[in-house]
């Protein structure tokens, strides 16, 4: 199985990428590797994670306050959006 990014999700990956570069050194690396970790997961396991609504389920990403939002696909993972997890939690909706 494979995984693909809704554009916007991917615009949020690389924006949070910076973020944390910005605030650290290397930083932006490690919450890369992380983000790639969760993804990895449910790629190998997509039905393991909790339905968040509809068929978008959130896989949990460690170290980081973000969750990756996805939907299974007969292609593999669809990933919605790499949602910060103090932010307003709807707004990825109209993506879908």
């Amino acid at each position: 199985m494979s995984f693909s990014f809704h554009p916007e999700a991917e615009a949020e990956f690389n924006a949070a990428v910076e973020y944390y570069e910005d605030a650290e050194p290397g930083l932006g690396y490690d919450f890369a590797l992380e983000i790639y970790s969760a993804i990895k997961r449910s790629v190998e396991l997509p039905k393991a994670w909790a339905v968040l609504e509809g068929d978008v389920r959130r896989a949990l990403v460690r170290r980081f306050p973000y969750g990756i939002l996805y939907s299974e696909e007969p292609t593999g993972i669809y990933v919605v959006a790499v949602m910060s997890l103090h932010r307003q939690p709807g707004y990825w909706k109209k993506r879908r």
